[in-house]
């Protein structure tokens, strides 16, 4: 009896679970970055034929969309929504958990942006966090607007920090990326930019997590001046 090739077996088709394909697309995202994630990319990891994925994936954008979710899904709703907790102290937590998760990962930053992001663990944590925007005082229109506000704000701000990244790397220490940060800033002609090699310090730590809540609690003081007294 002729013997199986390693191509064969790595075509055969099998049964394969949902949750073994974003297993895989979340292993290519961390070894070979956003790009890597793909049908065949994912058919591949598990040994199988593209045909497979698709019985659970129609196409990439669901894939995308699946790994988003598990991103999400990670996070800590009930403590996003633990009213014995201040709700500027739960924002500030969950911004920091979303950060460290999704720069552990720079390219699934570029995934989330991609696409909408509709799916139940998503509209789960719009919800908690226009529960968080009502303990602050908010009508719910207001809570509505300064849940997207929020939302732009850390996302928007993760995705600059990711943009210099060495993707798909894990990032190096912060202190080490603000030196390479200022070393690069000494570079810029002074009486051409005066203002910038001033500020050239402060510039440097824009990726730092000091200015990432400094950037955060400036949005939260807007928000509470918006409150219900």
């Amino acid at each position: 009896m002729a013997q199986d090739t390693p191509s064969a077996k790595r075509g055969r088709k099998r049964a394969v679970a949902e949750d073994e394909v974003v297993a895989a697309a979340m292993r290519l995202l961390g070894a070979r970055g956003a790009d890597a994630v793909s049908i065949r990319g994912i058919a591949a990891e598990l040994g199988l034929a593209p045909n497979a994925v698709y019985t659970y994936f129609p196409d990439r954008a669901a894939v995308v969309g699946a790994v988003v979710e598990h991103l999400l899904g990670r996070t800590d709703l009930e403590a996003l929504t633990a009213r014995d907790t201040p709700w500027r102290d739960r924002v500030h937590t969950l911004a920091g958990d979303l950060r460290h998760r999704l720069l552990a990962h720079p390219g699934a930053v570029q995934l989330l942006l991609s696409g909408p992001m509709d799916g139940p663990h998503a509209l789960a944590l719009g919800e908690a966090l226009l529960v968080v925007l009502e303990d602050a005082g908010l009508d719910p229109a207001e809570a509505a607007r300064a849940s997207y506000l929020l939302i732009v704000q850390v996302l928007g701000a993760i995705a600059l920090e990711a943009a210099e990244l060495p993707a798909p790397l894990p990032p190096p220490p912060v202190d080490e990326r603000v030196a390479t940060r200022r070393e690069q800033l000494r570079a810029v002609p002074a009486d051409l930019y005066p203002r910038t090699a001033e500020a050239a310090d402060t510039i440097a730590r824009f990726v730092s997590d000091e200015q990432y809540a400094w950037g955060l609690d400036r949005v939260l003081d807007g928000i509470a001046g918006r409150a219900k007294h």
